[in-house]
């Protein structure tokens, strides 16, 4: 398993247009070969900048397949007119978890 996490920052005062079109763009990624699981989380200091965290099957679901796909081209359609700069996207790999548990 793989997170992305995407650290993005929208320009100022379109939070709520940028969440209503993310919302739309779910159901665009959800549709992608080796997706898992979305979740999105708004700065509370900084309330202009999001991260983005999917969860694929592997790397190359993500790079290969979505980036390369006409989905992406929609993603980025509905979601990218929000961006104040471009997303810092990066890889993870997990090395400790407990499923979610508080």
């Amino acid at each position: 398993m793989v997170l992305e996490q995407a650290v993005i920052t929208i320009r100022p005062g379109t939070g709520r247009e940028f969440e209503y079109a993310l919302s739309e763009a779910r159901g665009v990624v959800a549709g992608a070969a080796g997706f898992v699981s979305i979740e999105a989380c708004r700065g509370i200091e900084r309330p202009d900048e999001y991260v983005l965290l999917i969860r694929w099957r592997t790397l190359e679901d993500h790079v290969e397949g979505f980036r390369g796909s006409e989905a992406f081209g929609r993603w980025r359609a509905l979601i990218g007119p929000f961006f104040a700069s471009p997303p810092v996207v990066t890889h993870l790999a997990t090395v400790l978890g407990d499923g979610g548990a508080p």
